[in-house]
């Protein structure tokens, strides 16, 4: 039985060759972009998922003026710990602002390996406790016991040692306060995805940083420890998390009330931070399941328009296959052994196009990956087998399950008399098929146009300074810093330079340096929280930034390190006024002391962050932390590669062994909205694979209604009717589902495109004229795909269609 229906699925399949490419072809491309979209969303899911008693990991933040923060304060680790008997283990993770990357320094006799690597953190001796990771080299329950040790990534080591074992050998880390030994204790493979993307973990005692991180005893500043607890097993989550504010306020009564402030402490499952945190100071950027949910949705929708173009060939060429159901039942076939047959026949479909959407995603996998930045294999993850299995079946049910049952309903006496019955109800079905196929498409192309317009808005917007041909180079080494002054000169000698200044951070990289100022005749209890860069002469010139009062920052001025430049929303949060500002003074509390700065200019205000988040508070000051950890130097020709060639000569001569990096300003910010760059490409792709799959299927609809009222456009020929109201004719009804499907998705594309541009606090704004060119854009393809078979028709000799009456 089963080779007799294999055969007869050939035989029809072979029969009606172009609808069988049609159809494999959809679904073909429909299995390859869900294959992709699948690999993708598996590996966004599997972040901290691999780690021990992954279920009782939270990481402890906190919330405080409205803001939610990733950090706290360095001794809640130590309180939770002894105050909590539910907790089993705790560990912080310290991530310094301006420390972004560190000098490795691995010297074995003549040769010396150095080189900037980035991610590398300060961490507690329990972080192995909590955290699971496979250690190729060493032990990780002692791992970071001892002062000064240090665990790295499989790929930082191999750069170090090459394939050695490296514990017990020692590498000297070079920081922006001098350069220090650490004692290598272990290597860990980075295998396993976590949002903490660590290269390399240093032990929090130490020689460098260990003094400050055990005097941190404030419980209301610094909150820039990552605090993590293991929970004992049967500890109730919600029950400890219910605890920590009054736990927090009981310790820290005093510190907040000095600072006149309050803070509420919650927890974050640590599988959860990755897709589900967007908060500040966070390790690294995360991911978002918002967009996750889009790209499953485009999966799920791009195939479930494959399959309906198997669905509407197969019901629209019933009437061919109307006799051999009609013969199968009067010889004694049963229903379900005909939706059998006919599912088997759906099967065999999305069997053959499962072989050619391996193959795409085999060749498309490495634009892929460069498209999205991840290392995706399709045999490194078995489960992935078992995504293809049920995918490919989802697929031939979806696709053969409404064929089968209406092909297998037909009654035989009607059938084999010529007239057939549903015929109605399945010309409504096939129309509001390709309604929805259409409506799919119509969305995905608005927003397409709407990601692109937000994208260039972004890109093109003025942020309040000028971010064009701005040279960043990174200090991250005590002797470039000494050597700052002299290379500034060089620099400036160079053709084309026009500026060039020093800060602690610049526009578009995160900033979690603030503090809580306050006016002339208020207390700290009045206090506004103000983001600042500690920077040195020329700031204000060299990034473009424009002064609305007082000064900037220069040579001719002294004594600067009582000084403070505002922005103009820092004036009014404080209560100045712009135009009488200048000389008043700003108060903050640092250390148990009040201290005061002066206002000595007033800048425009700028985005310092991305748009997607308001102008806020911000300041320029000149001593409060470290100002030599970035130079920035304003170019003014053509000739980049002769700058750069200059500069680097210039930073080699005067730091002989310091590994000279850079970037340009521009591209750090526009880093920012990476993920909106990625939903955007993708969005892209995806709304053309999904155009060309729904017009795969009107080709086939066109070229079969074509086919089955040839006799009916010989007549109309005969009768004098004009090739162009034929193809008027047979254009009209599939422009006129188009039309409906355009009514369908707009309102659906605006809702959801309003509510993606509600994540940035700039927006370009959804405009009317966007509508009609998807309309257009959308009758075109349609017209364009129709068109074809129309003229064709059309065409037709009415003496070859009219032959056999």
């Amino acid at each position: 039985m089963f080779k007799n229906y294999l055969k007869i699925a050939l035989r029809t399949l072979l029969k009606n060759k172009g609808y069988t490419a049609i159809n494999i072809s959809g679904l073909a491309l429909g299995l390859a972009t869900c294959l992709l979209i699948v690999l993708y969303v598996s590996d966004e899911l599997s972040y901290d998922q691999h780690h021990r008693a992954a279920d009782r990991l939270f990481r402890i933040a906190m919330t405080s003026r409205g803001e939610q923060w990733a950090g706290t304060p360095g001794p809640v680790a130590a309180g939770v710990k002894s105050d909590f008997p539910e907790v089993e283990s705790v560990t912080r993770i310290l991530k310094f602002s301006g420390i972004d990357r560190m000098l490795l320094e691995n010297r074995q006799g003549d040769e010396t390996k150095r080189f900037y690597e980035t991610n590398g953190y300060y961490a507690d001796s329990t972080l192995f406790d909590v955290f699971t990771y496979d250690f190729k080299y060493g032990d990780p329950r002692t791992a970071l016991d001892k002062p000064n040790t240090l665990v790295l990534s499989e790929e930082v080591a191999t750069k170090l040692f090459g394939d050695t074992d490296p514990v017990g050998k020692v590498i000297r880390v070079g920081l922006l306060f001098g350069d220090f030994d650490y004692t290598v204790t272990g290597v860990y493979r980075n295998d396993r995805k976590s949002h903490i993307d660590a290269h390399y973990f240093l032990s929090m005692q130490n020689g460098d940083m260990g003094s400050w991180v055990t005097g941190q005893n404030n419980w209301a500043m610094n909150n820039i420890f990552h605090t993590y607890v293991k929970l004992h097993k049967g500890a109730d989550p919600a029950a400890f998390e219910s605890k920590l504010t009054p736990f927090l306020e009981r310790h820290g009564e005093a510190d907040l009330k000095a600072m006149g402030i309050s803070k509420e402490l919650f927890m974050q499952p640590v599988p959860d931070i990755y897709l589900r945190s967007a908060i500040g100071n966070e390790l690294a950027p995360n991911g978002s399941m918002t967009y996750l949910y889009i790209f499953g949705s485009i999966a799920v929708f791009l195939l479930l328009i494959a399959c309906i173009n198997f669905m509407n060939l197969s019901t629209a060429r019933s009437e061919k296959r109307a006799r051999e159901v009609g013969v199968r039942k009067v010889m004694g076939a049963m229903r379900n052994a005909l939706v059998f047959q006919f599912l088997g026949e759906s099967m065999m479909l999305a069997g053959m196009a499962l072989g050619i959407a391996l193959l795409l995603v085999a060749l498309l996998l490495p634009y892929f990956n460069n498209l999205t930045g991840k290392e995706l294999d399709m045999l490194r993850e078995p489960a992935f087998l078992y995504w293809i299995a049920g995918i490919t079946l989802f697929t031939g049910l979806v696709a053969g399950l409404y064929p089968a049952f209406y092909l297998s309903s037909f009654k035989p006496v009607s059938v084999l008399k010529g007239r057939m019955v549903h015929i109605g109800s399945a010309v409504m079905l096939r129309k509001g098929l390709v309604v929805f196929q259409f409506t799919v498409s119509i969305i995905l192309i608005l927003g397409a146009i709407v990601i692109g317009q937000q994208l260039s808005f972004l890109q093109n917007q003025h942020l309040g300074f000028n971010k064009e041909q701005k040279l960043v180079i990174p200090i991250r080494n005590d002797k470039a810093a000494k050597n700052y002054p002299a290379f500034r000169e060089e620099v400036l000698r160079v053709p084309g330079v026009a500026a060039a200044t020093n800060g602690s951070v610049y526009p578009g990289i995160e900033n979690i340096e603030d503090l809580l100022f306050y006016g002339e005749n208020k207390t700290v209890h009045d206090a506004v929280d103000v983001h600042f860069a500690t920077v040195g002469d020329d700031y204000v010139e060299t990034l473009g930034l424009s002064m609305v009062a007082g000064r900037s920052f220069t040579k001719a001025f002294s004594g600067d390190s009582s000084s403070i430049i505002l922005n103009e929303a820092a004036v009014r949060e404080l209560g100045y006024d712009v135009a009488t500002a200048i000389g008043k003074h700003v108060f903050f509390e640092l250390g148990g002391k009040r201290r005061s700065l002066q206002v000595v200019g007033v800048v425009k205000d700028f985005n310092f962050h991305s748009l997607h988040e308001g102008i806020k508070p911000y300041a320029l000051t000149t001593s409060i932390t470290d100002k030599y950890q970035y130079f920035i130097a304003s170019i003014q020709t053509k000739d980049y590669a002769g700058v750069l060639a200059s500069v680097e000569n210039a930073w080699k001569r005067l730091n002989p062994g310091i590994p000279f990096a850079y970037s340009f300003l521009d591209e750090d910010f526009q880093k920012n909205y990476q993920k909106e760059q990625l939903t955007g490409s993708i969005v892209v792709y995806f709304t053309c694979i999904a155009v060309v799959i729904a017009c795969l299927g009107l080709f086939g609809l066109a070229a079969f209604s074509a086919e089955r009222r040839t006799k009916e456009i010989g007549v109309r020929k005969v009768l004098g009717a004009s090739v162009g109201s034929i193809v008027g004719m047979l254009s009209g009804e599939f422009l006129s589902l188009v039309g409906i499907a355009l009514v369908i998705a707009t309102p659906v594309g605006w809702a959801g495109m309003h509510q993606w541009l509600q994540g940035f606090a700039y927006q370009v704004g959804i405009q009317w004229w966007i509508f009609p060119l998807t309309g257009l854009l959308a009758v075109a393809v349609a017209l364009l795909t129709v068109g074809f078979q129309s003229v064709k028709a059309a065409l037709m000799n009415p003496v070859k269609s009219l032959r056999s009456e």
